[in-house]
This record gives structure tokens, C-alpha cells and sequence, in this order.
């Protein structure tokens, strides 16, 4: 269920710039940039190109793209 939140003018104003780049609704650009963060916090001994390697692996798996990763295999 949506909620709305107050967030700065700046934010919004950087987050419209970016959501064109990479092709996001504005509330899809500041939804990634949270999903981001909560990902840093939660693994603050991760480099944030490994992060993205992570998430752009879950999502290739999602699309039926992407190959799982089993451990133990091809040691």
C-alpha cells in the first residue's frame, strides 16, 4: 500500500534528473536509491559494485536469464 512522505525539494530535483537516465518513474528512482542504502547498512563489508552484481544477478534469475550460482560446484 502506498504512503506518502515528505521529502526535500533537492532530493525530488536530483531524483527526475536520474529517473530519465536510467529510465524510472521519479518514486522508482528514489525506491532504488532506498533499496541501495538499505543494502549498504545491511552489508557494510560489501563494495557497492559487488551490490549491484548482486542485485543485477537476482533479477537476471528472475527473467529466467541467469544461471544460480551453486556452491561447491566446479571446485
Amino acid at each position: 500500500m502506498p504512503t506518502a512522505v515528505k521529502i526535500s525539494d533537492d532530493l525530488v530535483k536530483k531524483a527526475k534528473i536520474k529517473s530519465k537516465v536510467f529510465k524510472r518513474s521519479v518514486a522508482g528512482q528514489i525506491e532504488y536509491w532506498a533499496s541501495i542504502g538499505q543494502l549498504v547498512e545491511d552489508n557494510p563489508d560489501l563494495p557497492l559494485p559487488f551490490l549491484h552484481e548482486i542485485m543485477t544477478a537476482k533479477e537476471q534469475i528472475k527473467a529466467g536469464t541467469g544461471t544460480p550460482y551453486v556452491f561447491g560446484e566446479g571446485e
